[in-house]
């Protein structure tokens, strides 16, 4: 039998905030991870830890089971999606463990932690061509329904750091999937601002929004046939950009193949851009969609958005919550378009 003290020791732990009633993820297993990444300038060619980077294919790790493979025609594989060695979350147990430590809640952090790799290290998203896009968005998907209906599962975390400001400590391209046993506190209050303005004027605050960047046009970068890519009105760094479906969609999972054609084109679009503009910045990229916990969220429209690390987080930010952007969107918007 696990004691409540062993499990304390090899568990993730979620702590909730009384004042806010945010959750607050504290993981000693990701101190343990290794710094592949170059903290230096990084190379044009982008293959400065080719040699010993551990998700390359002479080097890669083979795992025990893989939760995803997509093989090419020659037998080698494209890409391929496995458990992270070093996860924010665990499946180990299958129970939240649901206690109270004074007047504070806490959970055990039980969830699911992947990593997604693409086969080139030279090779990310700006590079790559549009088919090699869709098939990670194909691959985003489906590792999304698989893991939709865990126990315990309310929603889905599906993001991509580029760079070492931006928290990847390893440069091959890669994202990761993170299935856990809360709503995150950023779709939380995107959830809740949805929900508001739907309930007070009876349309989707984000259809409102593209609807008048439409009609304005200073602030979008791109659009097709079913996305529009924009610098937010109300952006929170510089060169911040969003991508939304034209039409009112909720659920990233309910993407078709068709539509995976056309976000790639427009994600390309947007990060060969930032590439060549912004001299090859650093940046998170992540999905916000209607979470998983067996509610309807009719009200909410999925979205995908891309954080260059353009700015820090100093004393004003800290003490007011005020986030200081240094460029209006507009001449973000400018500048992307070139």
């Amino acid at each position: 039998m696990i004691t409540q003290n062993k499990r304390e020791k090899i568990f993730s732990q979620l702590r909730k905030d009384l004042v806010s009633g945010t959750w607050v993820l504290f993981s000693t297993k990701r101190s343990q991870r290794p710094d592949f990444s170059k903290k230096e300038e990084k190379k044009e060619d982008g293959v400065e830890n080719k040699k010993n980077c551990p998700f390359c294919k002479k080097n890669i790790i083979e795992q025990e089971e893989d939760a995803l493979v997509y093989m090419k025609k020659n037998g080698d594989w494209s890409l391929k999606v496995f458990p992270n060695k070093f996860p924010a979350l665990s499946s180990e147990y299958k129970d939240i463990n649901k206690r109270e430590h004074g007047p504070f809640e806490v959970i055990d952090g039980v969830g699911y932690h992947e990593v997604l790799v693409t086969e080139d290290h030279a090779k990310d998203i700006p590079d790559m061509e549009i088919i090699q896009i869709a098939e990670i968005l194909d691959a985003y998907q489906e590792r999304y329904l698989a893991l939709m209906n865990k126990k315990h599962i309310k929603y889905i975390s599906i993001f991509k750091n580029y760079g070492y400001n931006a928290g990847a400590s390893i440069d091959h391209p890669h994202s990761q999937i993170v299935a856990m046993p809360i709503i995150d506190p950023d779709v939380f209050r995107s959830i809740n601002g949805s929900e508001n303005y739907f309930n007070s004027n009876k349309e989707c605050v984000h259809c409102t929004m593209i609807e008048w960047e439409k009609r304005n046009g200073k602030r979008i970068l791109f659009e097709n046939e079913d996305f529009i890519v924009v610098c937010p009105f109300v952006s929170r760094v510089a060169f911040e950009t969003r991508i939304y479906p034209k039409k009112h969609l909720s659920y990233f999972e309910r993407i078709t193949d068709e539509q995976k054609i056309k976000l790639a084109e427009v994600m390309k679009f947007c990060l060969s851009k930032m590439k060549k503009n912004l001299n090859n910045p650093d940046y998170n990229l992540f999905l916000h969609t209607s979470p998983c916990n067996g509610q309807i969220y009719d009200h909410y429209h999925w979205h995908f958005e891309i954080f260059p690390k353009t700015n820090i987080w100093a004393g004003l930010e800290l003490s007011t919550g005020i986030e200081v952007c240094s460029i209006i969107p507009e001449r973000s918007a400018e500048i992307l378009r070139k």
